[in-house]
């Protein structure tokens, strides 16, 4: 898992959104993370230190001398952990960390901090939008320093503008690159995802169980790992993932338009979408009126679109999968090859743990060469951490010419 055993610096700067702060903390425990949390002393005007403290279960810092302060403190927090993060970041102590002030216990260990480093501002809109703060933002990205820009909405002061706190949920995807291993640094994936819907008239349409979660999983795990992302998704209820570029499409037509767009500049394609086989061959263009009749469709092949990535795949890893309800390793196979495929992950759908709708799955990813490997049940982000891995392994034997698959 991305966070566990990961020591994590949340230093709280004096801002209303400090009170989000928390949940930050609860969100990041229960990914297993390790957090230390340190205050400024305008932060301590908003929240306590035992709040932070009951949530983390770690003593909260809050000042660089007096009593309980340790004397190095601000040097080892900052180089001890696995990444930092600055939620809410005011104005006041981003102005302080681009001019090289340390004058706190965090702005201290901001000086010594030798680890990936998230600013997450929060203030008015007027104060975002201020030539200094933006200068002091640009500075401190110019350092290495990973800055989220802030939400649009509501803000505390009443007015509606950009400055709002990302929510806790989004700054702990943020953090989570800060904190995954970078092999796919530098490479673009593109992943398809979801179902596609096909017009039987200006109301209804054939469509499959398709959720999208193994496609959003994939995508969301890739762009963790360093990854450039493009996610092109059927129709779904779910969020785009935060910093993958996502194209919605409806039909399989829309699929491969897109598909084709994208594919000769990428580097590997993850084709999780279960796009549909058949379309009708004419869709009607009124409404289908109950009747006492039985109602006939003709319907007509759906373009293969992994076939034809297959086919036109030059260094690109192509992978596919494969829903079965039956024969499953052999129809895998037989799609592997027929496809011209470098990997294939199959499952059983069958089965109401696996597959669509829900947030497991039991797969056995095959390759063109050796034995299948068989997981056993595990959550669709695990399942994408394994196939990612054999991704990796092909792309990197390529580009040292290792491998001619």
């Amino acid at each position: 898992m991305t966070f566990t055993g990961k020591r994590i610096l949340l230093g709280v700067s004096g801002g209303i959104a400090a009170y989000k702060a928390a949940e930050l903390v609860r969100r990041l425990v229960s990914v297993r993370a390790r957090v230390k949390v340190v205050m400024t002393r305008a932060a301590q005007e908003f929240m306590g230190p035992l709040t932070f403290q009951a949530l983390s279960g770690e003593k909260v810092g809050t000042a660089l001398f007096g009593p309980g302060s340790d004397p190095l403190e601000h040097v080892s927090l900052g180089q001890e952990v696995d990444a930092i993060v600055l939620a809410p970041a005011t104005a006041n102590l981003i102005g302080k960390l681009a001019a090289g002030i340390g004058d706190d216990l965090l702005t201290t260990i901001m000086l010594a901090a030798t680890k990936p480093i998230l600013v997450c501002p929060a203030m008015n809109d007027q104060m975002w939008a201020n030539p200094v703060v933006q200068e002091n933002l640009d500075r401190l990205q110019a350092r290495g320093f990973q800055v989220m820009a802030p939400e649009s909405g509501d803000l505390a002061c009443g007015a509606v503008g950009l400055g709002r706190l990302p929510e806790p949920e989004t700054i702990v995807e943020a953090l989570a690159r800060l904190v995954s291993k970078q092999d796919f640094a530098g490479r673009r994936v593109l992943v398809t995802a979801g179902p596609t819907h096909e017009d039987l008239d200006p109301v209804r349409f054939l469509t499959n169980r398709s959720s999208g979660k193994m496609g959003y999983a994939l995508a969301r795990m890739a762009w963790r790992r360093g990854a450039e992302v493009c996610l092109i998704s059927g129709p779904t209820a779910l969020a785009p993932p935060y910093g993958v570029e996502r194209l919605m499409v409806r039909s399989a037509q829309d699929m491969l338009k897109a598909v084709r767009q994208r594919f000769p500049k990428v580097d590997a394609l993850l084709m999780a979408a279960a796009v549909g086989d058949y379309r009708p061959t004419h869709a009607k263009a009124r409404k289908i009126k109950r009747g006492p009749q039985e109602e006939q469709f003709q319907l007509t092949p759906n373009p293969d679109i992994l076939k034809e990535m297959g086919a036109l795949k030059k260094r690109q890893v192509v992978v596919g999968f494969a829903a079965e309800t039956h024969d499953l390793e052999d129809e895998a196979r037989r799609k592997l090859a027929a496809k011209n495929l470098d990997l294939i992950v199959a499952n059983d759908v069958n089965r109401p743990d696996a597959g669509f709708q829900v947030d497991t799955n039991e797969v056995t990813i095959i390759a063109r060469q050796g034995e299948p490997l068989r997981l056993p049940l595990l959550t669709k982000e695990e399942v994408a951490e394994i196939i990612l891995d054999r991704v990796v392994e092909l792309l990197t034997a390529r580009e040292q010419g290792t491998t001619g698959a």
